[in-house]
Formats: C-alpha cells, sequence, structure tokens
C-alpha cells in the first residue's frame, strides 16, 4: 500500500492562504486567529460548552438504541483492516432491489451518536434502499481526535471491498453514505481511496456533509452559517465546539478533516448531496457537490425545502421518506447500463409534501 497521505504541515497551511509567501507565518497566524474566532462564537449562545457535556450527550443518544432486535436482518461484525479493528452492524433486508451495498457512516460532529444509536436509522434505510446496509463504528472525540476516526472508516471500507464477493456484491455496488460528520467521513473516504490507490468507490451520497473549516458567524464564507446558525437544533456555536473537539490546532487546514480545501478533487464517485433548507451546513454541502461537477464528477444537489439538520435520524417523517425517494432515483439512474445519469443537477429544490422539484439547473453531460 502507498505511503498513507499526512496531515498538513505549517507549510501547505501557509500554500492555502491568499497573499502567503513559502516559509512565511500567515498561515500560522491566520490558524490562531480562526480558532480565536470560534472560541467567541461558541460563546455566543447560552448554551454549556460541549466539552463539557458531550459524555452526557453520548449517554442521551445510548438511550435510542433498541433493546432488542430480530436476528434475521441485523448481524454485529468486526472489520479489520491495516492493523485496525472496526465494529460494524450488518442489516438485510426482507427484499432487496436494485445491485448495492451501502456503507454508512453516522453523524454527531464525531465526538457523539454510535451504531447503536443510529440502529432505527440504518434499520429504515434497509428496507426504503432495498439493500444491505453496513453501518460502521468509529471512534469519536475527543478522546481520538483526527484522523483516527477517519482512518477507521477507510480500514473498514478496505475490508468490504476485500470481502465484497463474499457479501454477494461486486466492487462496483458499494455505496458510500454518511450523514453530517457522517458526510465529512465517506466524503474523505472516497479521496482517501483515490490518493491511496486501493479502491475507487462509484458512488457515494452525502446527506448535509460538513466539509468546510470555518463555521464562525464572523469569518465563515457561507451564508447559511449566519442565517440558520441560532434558531434550530445545530447551531454555529455548536459546529464551533465540534470542530474544536475533533481536530488538533495542525489539522485546521487538512482536506481529509474539510474536504473542501481539496485542491484535486478529480476522479470522484457520482455523487448525490442533499441539503436541509434551515441548516447551517447547507452552503458548504451544496459548495462541495458544485466542486465535484467542476472537477468532472456526476453530481446532483437537492435542497430540502423547509428540513432542518439531522432529518434522517427521523425515519417515518415526510423529509425522510422523501430523502429515501431522492436516494433511490438516483441509486437506480446510476445503476443504469444505459447511462440514466448523464447530467448534473446541482440546484434542485424539493418540496417535501409533495416530493416534488420546484427548479432544477443542469450543467450538460459531463
Amino acid at each position: 500500500m502507498p505511503d498513507e497521505k499526512k496531515s498538513f504541515s505549517a507549510q501547505k497551511m501557509a500554500d492555502t492562504q491568499p497573499g502567503s509567501q513559502p516559509g512565511s507565518q500567515t498561515a500560522s497566524a491566520d490558524n490562531n486567529d480562526n480558532r480565536r474566532l470560534y472560541r467567541l462564537a461558541s460563546r455566543m449562545l447560552d448554551l454549556p460548552p460541549m466539552e463539557r457535556v458531550y459524555k452526557l450527550q453520548r449517554a442521551v443518544s445510548d438511550l435510542k438504541a433498541p433493546l432488542m432486535s430480530p436476528i434475521y436482518h441485523m448481524t454485529d461484525m468486526e472489520l479489520s483492516a491495516n492493523g485496525r479493528k472496526v465494529r460494524a452492524r450488518l442489516y438485510t433486508p426482507e427484499k432487496e432491489t436494485g445491485f448495492r451495498l451501502v456503507l454508512f457512516f453516522h453523524g454527531g460532529g464525531w465526538v457523539t451518536e454510535s451504531v447503536d444509536s443510529y440502529h432505527h436509522v440504518c434499520e429504515a434505510l434497509a428496507s426504503q434502499l432495498g439493500a444491505k446496509v453496513i453501518s460502521v463504528e468509529y471512534s469519536l472525540a475527543p478522546e481520538n481526535r483526527f484522523p483516527v476516526g477517519a482512518e477507521d472508516c477507510f480500514a473498514a471500507t478496505v475490508e468490504i471491498f476485500e470481502r465484497i464477493y463474499q457479501l454477494g456484491h461486486l466492487p462496483d455496488e458499494i455505496v458510500l453514505v454518511g450523514d453530517s460528520a457522517g458526510g465529512n467521513l465517506a466524503a474523505v473516504v472516497s479521496l482517501m481511496g483515490r490518493d491511496r490507490n486501493v479502491f475507487k468507490v462509484r458512488r457515494q451520497i452525502l446527506l448535509y456533509p460538513a466539509t468546510y473549516n470555518d463555521h464562525s458567524p464572523e469569518s465563515s464564507p457561507f451564508e447559511s452559517i449566519r442565517e440558520n446558525g441560532q434558531d434550530y437544533i445545530l447551531t454555529s456555536k455548536r459546529l464551533c465546539e465540534y470542530w474544536e473537539l475533533y481536530l488538533s490546532p495542525d489539522d485546521w487546514y487538512d482536506p481529509y478533516a474539510a474536504p473542501l480545501l481539496e485542491k484535486d478533487l478529480s476522479n470522484q464517485p457520482d455523487t448525490l448531496i442533499i441539503t436541509a433548507e434551515f441548516d447551517p451546513l447547507r452552503d458548504e454541502g451544496e459548495a462541495y457537490g458544485r466542486a465535484l461537477a467542476e472537477a468532472g464528477s456526476r453530481v446532483i444537489i437537492n435542497r430540502l425545502e423547509g428540513a432542518i439538520h439531522g432529518f434522517i435520524s427521523h425515519p417515518g417523517t415526510p423529509e425522510f421518506e422523501c430523502a429515501c425517494e431522492l436516494m433511490r432515483d438516483f441509486l437506480n439512474a446510476t445503476e443504469n447500463k444505459s447511462g440514466g445519469f448523464t447530467e448534473n443537477r446541482l440546484n434542485g429544490r424539493v418540496r417535501i409534501d409533495k416530493g416534488e422539484e420546484d427548479t432544477d439547473a443542469s450543467t450538460g453531460k459531463q
């Protein structure tokens, strides 16, 4: 296996800053300024700091885990690759449709949630998508900071590719799916697979993914941070705190932490990105989709009107059902051997109540 890509050095961080010169201290100073802004933003709302309550939040999320579940459709498993052991859970629907195996990475800001707390989500996804779903249990921050969680997800994906025939599938049938921090990890795993020349992902679905390294209302380039950062479940304050718990200072500009910073997005999968209208992460998720399209990937972006962050965590709701319909359409199109997926659609607006697109700007064939 080729040498693994390392976190950016101070010099590489300097290269990401406009106007920086080799050997300058600009990046370091900007990095410190950004971190100070993050801490300021985290105090803007009267909420307990995440660094004090993340263990309690984990305990609360574990209450969502099932007391017991029929064994015919789920199997706990251990994945092992590259010296890493990763817990996972396989969900098998009563009826499989299409040709797909979903590898799912859960959200939770890299700090909370688990395979157990996402049990009902993955159970419902397996049923809705007519596909086996493998839910990955990666290491959480701050006990295990970046890149540990990302490397766990990469190792799990390596193992699935190696065992794909035993699972009754082909490599092209693997679909990476993740929500929020999990969407970030799915995108990162695709980049790692390309950079390390270990596997090639054909399709990925990113649900309101975190893709950028700045969630401060004072400095973020994305309006959704300011528009939606205070009045909804996920706040800019919480985003800043999650980022602080996940990353060490030297990793601030690593594209394996913030994939929108990656300068080369070529050779990436066919991608579906679903965002929520009232979500601070909305704009950066959509920006990542446009960047992938500009680099040559086939991309669909759909924004759920009226939705807020975390809608995939609520099976049975109109938002969940609408998102599953969009995912099925995407998977069916990309499975169409005659080329059912031929153009980028980057500005879809989907009404949850009707599941219909209001507008859709296409950029033409890739």
